[in-house]
């Protein structure tokens, strides 16, 4: 650890170093020992900030009344054994980070009644009514906007002076001649994308799926939002090649209604309104301790 750190403060518990291996996996998805300077000290910031937090709510009357059974804390520990490819390089991981197995199991079980108490304090939330979501949705009628969307399908011939075959002037003749087949049969375009065309989306017959305004080259995405449902493009240049684009049919822009999106809102309501509640306990936890 950086010894400007440490010179200040007391050697923390054992169990504290699982805080700074969280930190360091969660912020950087690394390991403490491969920290640079500065993440290791911003890792060892949030270790403190967040073993600081897990003792103040441990040591309340809710955390003392909960218990964790040894079922439950073998299936955490199995839980941290799988992000590792076998038990030897788990155990390597834990020695190099200053615990053990014992030690791992103590702090996982002090996360255990920390989220539990949590979960328990959240639960105290006055419930979301039916008038809250009504409001909800009424103004925040932006949130609910679902944009036009355009199912299509494409052909690709790209450019490439390494190949004959893909010459401008040979790629633009392959993509006129594919065009004149799908003008003549547009039903055939599925056919045609699979025999010629050079985009993975071949294997798929050229579907490109159901498209929002800007996810495709901007020559392409004119085009399509151009084009009335049932309509083939003519031949469009973007910087990979020469295009055929099928408009095979339009989703109009919508507006999800209440009865759509109720139960979103519902959740999104009661998961803040647990927030919230979670986190104003925890406001007059540090006012007890000032």
């Amino acid at each position: 650890m950086n010894q400007a750190v440490s010179e200040h403060r007391p050697t923390p518990p054992a169990e504290y170093r699982y805080h700074r291996l969280r930190a360091a996996a969660e912020r950087f998805q690394t390991a403490v020992d491969a920290l640079e300077t500065a993440q290791r000290l911003e890792v060892e910031r949030l270790a403190e900030r967040t073993w600081a937090l897990e003792s103040r709510v441990l040591a309340t009357e809710e955390a003392r009344d909960t218990l964790i059974s040894e079922r439950r804390l073998d299936e955490a520990l199995a839980e941290v054994q799988r992000r590792y490819p076998d038990a030897g390089e788990f155990q390597e991981d834990l020695a190099r980070h200053g615990l053990d197995e014992a030690t791992l199991r103590r702090a996982l079980r002090r996360e255990l009644i920390f989220d539990a108490v949590m979960t328990r304090v959240g639960a105290r939330a006055e419930a979301v009514s039916e008038e809250e979501v009504r409001q909800f949705h009424a103004e925040h009628a932006e949130r609910f906007q679902i944009p036009e969307r355009r199912t299509a399908r494409h052909i690709l011939i790209t450019i490439n002076s390494d190949y004959a075959e893909n010459s401008r002037e040979a790629a633009r003749t392959r993509i006129d001649a594919i065009a004149e087949e799908v003008q003549a049969d547009p039903q055939a375009f599925g056919q045609l994308a699979r025999r010629h065309s050079e985009c993975p989306t071949a294997m798929e017959d050229g579907r490109l799926g159901a498209l929002p305004r800007g996810r495709l080259y901007p020559e392409l995405d004119a085009a399509l939002f151009a084009l009335d449902a049932g309509q083939v493009s003519g031949v469009l240049e973007s910087e990979v090649g020469f295009h055929l684009l099928w408009c095979e049919c339009i989703e109009p822009a919508r507006t999800v209604d209440l009865d759509q999106a109720r139960e979103q809102i519902r959740t999104r309501l009661e998961a803040q309104r647990r927030h919230d509640c979670q986190k104003a306990w925890i406001a007059r936890l540090s006012r007890a301790d000032a």
